[in-house]
């Protein structure tokens, strides 16, 4: 590989895998060389100061979240990885997707625990221009298409997927809150009608036409307001459950919480804007109500 890689490439990371029980759980250890693609691109959910320094020396381990949470480790708790080798973890690591424990060593460690061991995928570090060239290049010595994996690519395509999904996510936003709007519209319309009854007594205590559609309208845009306003909490509590509690059972990992207070405001202000386009057309209708027609309701009063 180094021959066909030649100067294109900066730096050959094997990668060192074995499975192996850790602290009692089916997983696998990994043995990495100390290089700056971990330590600019690998985050810890927690750490303790420079957690790639004491892995790289040997006197610590990285451990992911599955294998923390379900073997109940926190960072300075020792884990055993030999009859005669006992090491603290120094960082604990979001492994999404993963569903087994993993933990990390230096690969001196790694190739001290398993001398014979020999690694057959190796991670190389080049640029972007040169990825094209590379593959093609060992392509042609022999090694098969389907076992090579161009991750920046491979990240660029999930971004263009992610992005298309947003896009998709925001049209069906769009598309949820003018079929709420209509509802909204539909049921006061039907509401209007009953309502005579009980606003002809304040029309009739001096009111005008005009002021009870004004008192409709500001009606039902608390009342939205007032919805959304509970809505709100209710949803980010439910999301705290789903990323918390329901999705650390399944799977061992929680995702992180962020909030985003300049789109519940936004949403918030869309809420009360489809309100009033809805409650609109019902409150003119209700200001224009004939006075023949709040008349009625005193017809069979004794």
């Amino acid at each position: 590989m180094h021959n066909v890689a030649g100067p294109r490439v900066e730096m050959i990371l094997p990668l060192l895998e074995t499975r192996r029980q850790l602290a009692g759980q089916g997983g696998a250890l990994l043995g990495v060389v100390d290089h700056a693609t971990y330590r600019d691109h690998w985050h810890f959910l927690r750490s303790g100061p420079d957690p790639w320094a004491q892995i790289a020396t040997g006197d610590g381990i990285a451990i992911n979240e599955q294998m923390a949470r379900r073997g109940d480790i926190a960072l300075g708790d020792v884990v055993t990885l030999a009859d005669d080798m006992a090491l603290p973890v120094v960082g604990i690591y979001g492994d999404y997707g993963n569903t087994s424990a993993q933990a990390i060593v230096a690969a001196p460690l790694f190739t001290a625990l398993y001398p014979d061991y020999t690694p057959h995928r190796f991670g190389l570090r080049l640029a972007r221009a040169e990825v094209p060239g590379l593959m093609g290049a060992l392509e042609e010595a022999g090694l098969p298409a389907a076992t090579m994996i161009d991750q920046a690519g491979i990240k660029a395509f999930s971004m263009q997927i992610f992005d298309r999904t947003f896009t998709v996510t925001g049209a069906l936003n769009t598309l949820t809150l003018a079929v709420a709007g209509f509802a909204i519209l539909m049921s006061l319309l039907t509401l209007a009608g009953r309502r005579v009854p009980q606003l002809a007594p304040v029309w009739a205590l001096g009111l005008t036409r005009a002021q009870l559609g004004w008192l409709e309208l500001v009606r039902t845009v608390f009342l939205a307001g007032l919805t959304a306003a509970l809505a709100l909490p209710l949803g980010l509590a439910l999301a705290w459950v789903l990323l918390n509690v329901v999705n650390v059972a399944a799977f061992g990992w929680q995702l992180p919480v962020y909030l985003f207070w300049g789109a519940y405001a936004r949403l918030f202000g869309l809420a009360l804007l489809a309100a009033v386009l809805a409650a609109l057309w019902p409150a003119r209708r209700l200001a224009r109500t004939k006075p023949a027609r709040l008349l009625q309701v005193f017809a069979n009063e004794r």
